[in-house]
């Protein structure tokens, strides 16, 4: 695992899939991989890269995922309220966590929220167990936290 060019941390492979087409000669295997990057500092990403070789889907995706880079905001190591995000039948909870918690998460929750440079959150996934849908509910969730300061300013009032 290396560095990607945006400066974040190494890649977290989620998921790699084997594809097989049949041809006249027998089966022709391609694969498909789930990446997360990260920089462990509020910012994350996911990519999925299809190739005929596992080094070339798994580099795709990489690159596809430091393309798609997102800040999130953070609460020291934690988040800052509630949130639960969607995608398509999957549903993911994400709840802040005292200091000292740990990350509660299953393993593609897990690459998330761990990648984003959260240290203590409590999660709970709902319906789709699909690692892709997984990773895009958490991505959503992620994507709708407002830390304090943003929520004043938006409603024109002071905290």
């Amino acid at each position: 695992m290396s560095n990607d060019s945006h400066g974040t941390s190494p890649e977290r492979v989620v998921q790699i899939r084997r594809c097989a087409c049949v041809v006249k000669g027998g089966r022709r295997f391609s694969f498909a991989a789930l990446v997360v990057v990260g920089d462990e500092r509020g910012r994350v990403g996911y990519g999925y890269g299809k190739a005929a070789e596992v080094p070339i889907a798994v580099e795709k995706a990489k690159s596809q995922a430091g393309r798609r880079l997102k800040g999130i905001p953070l609460e020291g190591k934690t988040i800052p309220h509630q949130v639960i995000g969607r995608y398509g039948a999957s549903r993911v909870l994400l709840m802040p966590a005292s200091p000292g918690t740990g990350i509660i998460a299953g393993a593609t929750v897990r690459s998330v929220v761990e990648s984003a440079g959260i240290r203590d959150i409590l999660t709970k996934s709902r319906g789709s167990n699909n690692p892709i849908n997984l990773v895009k509910a958490t991505m959503n969730a992620l994507s709708k936290l407002r830390t304090r300061e943003d929520v004043a300013r938006l409603r024109g009032v002071q905290v």
